[in-house]
């Protein structure tokens, strides 16, 4: 009956081209792609029912339909019990849940029922009377939507008055829309990715796909067939063992349940929230955790029931448990390893083993611990505590090479050997640069900036400035150039006197 139904505009234009048109039997059914047969048994069914051109604007498909196949209709007679349709929507959002197991379910002791075909039939009519986010059925525990609300709320700062938009981000379970909100200073990647994190923590379990949408926080880059996710929001998705499944470019039903959330977010939390005035980030996260416990156990009117006794019922049972600590917001880099086995990150220098002199690593840094990642390993090749100490150094003796070794291709005693023939001064302070650091290798990059100056400065002009330098204490690059910068005479370019010509006329000649 579903494919008769779906058939009514091709009726319609079979009509249309035999009434208006004035076709043959034949040439309407060429157009039609029917029988000349069909389209003369739709001409009876019409002329039966009384219908003339143009159908009335009144007569839907589904009245059409009842209109030209009466004997068709599903009987709707109380000798025929029908499910409860809000429970069957209810039950196929349980995984592995299908309509077949369903209606053979229904017909368990009703020989009278419904076939199976009327049953779906029955089912989509149902469903397509609903609102549109609520025809999709989102099974139990599948996806987590998460999105910013549009809306903002102010803050201000209680000793310059200054007034501040607080970001709310709001998370939304797909079968039982159970939702969470928090305001945020702003979108930045730290707090997208914390927002997730207590997410996770509030709904005690984690879900099978995030769906964002094209947040840049997100997706670095929007594609309609193969997003591109950003590396950290990756990350945490490994973390947690989730896919990540962006909403499509200019698909709105792709993330209709957070739209329908955040508008039930700024309706029954932010606009509660609007006359009063707050001074931090935490008051108005107290203000708006009860607001939230409200919004979640209000009875929804269409289900009779509450967002908690859904997600109690349908979601919270099929979550897959939280791993044993919160994942840690990290910030990534890539980095060459120096010829001191060193990798700065923020202005702190950490060493990794030397054999990796000249690669290329990954940072990872968290708050609390720096990690670096060789493209050829999994684990960590070196981990420190974070520094933000600028300009000292972080180094494991582990990573540092046997004393008979070369730090890659130099050593304290080829930076001596090389400065002792610029002259006795540089090879002074070479030496004492050297000295100064715990470890040597920690002095090298300094060193080498010294002596390639030579390649710029005369060798007396090094040696004057080496001396000072050293007299000083000024054991770095940068005070050596300053004080070869300050020895070097500014050079001027020399001019000769123009030869004497006829044709010059010389300044007499303009008097």
């Amino acid at each position: 009956m579903s494919q008769e139904r779906l058939s009514m505009r091709k009726i319609s234009e079979a009509l249309r081209l035999k009434w208006v048109v004035g076709l043959s039997n034949r040439e309407v059914g060429r157009s039609c792609h029917i029988s000349h047969s069909t389209v003369s048994e739709y001409l009876k069914r019409a002329e039966a029912a009384g219908l003339k051109w143009p159908i009335p604007e009144t007569l839907d498909e589904d009245g059409l339909y009842r209109l030209l196949f009466p004997e068709r209709v599903v009987d709707a007679a109380p000798t025929k019990l029908l499910p409860d349709w809000e429970q069957v929507r209810k039950e196929l959002k349980k995984r592995n849940v299908t309509l077949r197991l369903l209606w053979s379910e229904y017909r368990e002791g009703r020989a009278d029922g419904y076939g199976y075909s009327q049953y779906c039939d029955l089912y989509r009519r149902y469903v397509k009377k609903l609102d549109p986010p609520m025809r999709q059925n989102h099974k139990a525990g599948e996806k987590l939507f998460v999105d910013y609300a549009g809306d903002t709320i102010p803050i201000t700062q209680s000793e310059t008055g200054e007034v501040s938009q607080a970001q709310v981000f709001v998370a939304v379970q797909g079968a039982s829309s159970y939702t969470y909100a928090e305001a945020q200073s702003s979108q930045q990647m730290a707090n997208w990715i914390g927002g997730h994190v207590r997410a996770h923590l509030f709904f005690g379990g984690v879900t099978q796909i995030l769906v964002p949408d094209n947040l840049k926080q997100g997706v670095k880059s929007p594609c309609w067939y193969d997003p591109d996710l950003n590396l950290t929001y990756q990350e945490m998705a490994e973390y947690y063992g989730v896919a990540v499944i962006p909403a499509r470019v200019r698909k709105p039903r792709d993330k209709a349940k957070v739209e329908v959330g955040v508008q039930v977010v700024e309706r029954w939390i932010m606009a509660r929230l609007r006359n009063r005035t707050f001074f931090s980030l935490v008051e108005l996260n107290q203000a708006i955790r009860p607001l939230l416990k409200d919004l979640n156990e209000r009875k929804m009117e269409h289900l009779e029931k509450s967002r908690r006794e859904l997600f109690e019922e349908l979601d919270q049972p099929a979550l897959r448990p939280l791993p044993e600590k919160p994942y840690e917001y990290a910030t990534s880099k890539t980095a060459r390893v120096n010829i001191d086995y060193h990798v700065d990150f923020e202005k702190h220098l950490y060493s990794v083993p030397f054999t990796l002199v000249h690669e290329e690593v990954r940072i990872r840094a968290s708050e609390r611990m720096v990690e670096i990642y060789h493209p050829s390993q999994r684990e960590p090749v070196a981990v420190h505590p974070r520094s933000h100490v600028p300009g000292r150094y972080s180094t494991l003796t582990a990573h540092m090479p046997p004393k008979h070794q070369k730090a890659g291709e130099w050593s304290g005693e080829r930076l001596v050997r090389w400065a002792s023939e610029i002259g006795p001064h540089t090879a002074q302070l070479i030496q004492s640069i050297l000295s100064s650091r715990q470890h040597p290798e920690q002095a090298f990059r300094s060193c080498l900036g010294i002596l390639r100056l030579s390649g710029q400065y005369a060798h007396p002009l090094m040696e004057t400035a080496c001396q000072e330098a050293y007299e000083a204490k000024t054991l770095n690059y940068r005070g050596v150039r300053a004080v070869l910068e300050m020895l070097q005479p500014v050079s001027t370019p020399q001019t000769t006197p123009l030869p004497s010509h006829e044709n010059i006329r010389g300044n007499s000649y303009y008097k």
